[in-house]
This record gives structure tokens, sequence and C-alpha cells, in this order.
């Protein structure tokens, strides 16, 4: 298991090297464990979260797949964003690959008018 996490960390520090977020166009950080997804919009110039949104607070009406799941969070994130006024984000994908429930990430904040 080691092996595996080693590898998404250097994959994640090769992407981080070219994305960088600031106020007006920050960085979308994507975390993936078993169960949850977790996102952030981060500044980078002042190094400070500017939202968060989990799949915890999507509201489960029935019993919904993590890749549902994980659209919602996207849409939610970006209703958030909007509310703060940013339209427009840097996708990091924390070197997973760019399929799947990260995927359905970034296609839920496309949906919700976040654009990268």
């Amino acid at each position: 298991m080691k092996h595996k996490i080693g590898k998404r960390e250097i994959r994640h520090k090769r992407v981080r090297v070219k994305i960088f977020g600031t106020a007006h166009c920050p960085r979308l950080s994507v975390f993936r464990s078993n169960k949850h997804i977790f996102l952030q919009l981060i500044d980078d110039e002042k190094q400070k979260t500017i939202l968060s949104a989990s799949d915890t607070e999507v509201q489960l009406k029935k019993k919904m797949s993590k890749s549902d799941r994980a659209h919602e969070t996207g849409r939610l994130l970006a209703e958030k964003a909007k509310s703060k006024k940013i339209k427009s984000a840097v996708f990091d994908r924390g070197g997973f690959k760019y399929h799947g429930r990260v995927r359905r990430v970034a296609e839920g904040a496309r949906d919700g008018g976040l654009r990268f």
C-alpha cells in the first residue's frame, strides 16, 4: 500500500509544479479516500483555503453511488464559489487519474457554472 500512495504523491508533485491558484482563479484541489471525496478552492498566493466542500455535506435523499455523490459535491462547490463571485478555477486532480470520481467532480463543477 505504501508503494501505491508513494506513486500518487509523486504524480501530485509533478502536477503541482504546473498549477498555481490565485484569488481570482483559485486551485480546485481534490482528495479522494475510499469512502469520501473532499474539495477545496485554494489561493496559493496567500496560502489560504477560500472554501471547501465534501460529500458529507450533500443531502442524501436516497442511496447514491460514490460517483453520483462526487458529482453533487462538485456542483455544491460551484454554487458556493458563485456566492463568493468566483467564476473560474484551475483543476488539481491531486495525483489521482482523471477518471471515475475525479472526473465526475469536474463534470459537476462545470454543471454548477465553474470554468476550468
